[in-house]
């Protein structure tokens, strides 16, 4: 072990969770436009009968970038909801071993599926020059639809990030530096 990894600095990983953490703060403006957005989608349906198709589009699209790059920001900060319900009750030496276990065998398997698939659905709407089938929707469809391989490309990241402190973890419990 060197020393870095003694005080809790995991080097590259640390790295790592920074860029993600500087993509999540910058997206997070998503969230705060799309509240206008919706504001104004509300009041043109309801208090004039007629809202707009490329605002209700605009929602789904702003609501869809944060959620999918906050994947990423959620794992990072260990804000993600936990399946298993039993992980509190655990020692931290099991609690490593369980997170390692899912990475490897679901997390990341996961994500190469989704990105593999995703790279196809946005490289065939890019290639078509796909745009809203609304009249009034937005043009560039593709653009949204790339989000999705971009997205898992940086939950990769923070999964691996993730997984490198869970090895470093249980090697320095292994050789007895706490």
């Amino acid at each position: 072990m060197n020393k870095n990894q003694d005080n809790g600095n995991h080097g590259m990983s640390d790295a790592v969770d920074n860029f993600i953490l500087r993509i999540g703060r910058f997206l997070s403006w998503a969230n705060g436009i799309l509240i206008p957005v919706i504001v104004l989608q509300v009041i043109l349906r309801y208090g004039f009968g007629h809202g707009l198709v490329i605002l209700e589009e605009l929602e789904w699209h702003l609501y869809s970038l944060a959620f999918m790059f906050g994947l990423s920001y959620a794992v990072v900060t260990n804000a993600h909801v936990r399946v298993d319900l039993l992980h509190s009750r655990f020692s931290k030496r099991t609690q490593e071993w369980i997170e390692l276990f899912g990475i490897l065998f679901l997390l990341l398997p996961f994500i190469i599926v989704i990105f593999m698939y995703g790279v196809e659905f946005f490289h065939a709407s890019w290639i078509h020059s796909e745009r809203s089938l609304a009249p009034m929707g937005l043009p560039c469809t593709w653009v949204i639809k790339g989000v999705i391989p971009a997205s898992f490309a940086i939950f990769a990241l923070a999964a691996i990030s993730r997984l490198i402190k869970a090895i470093i973890f249980l090697r320095r419990k292994e050789y007895g530096n706490d």
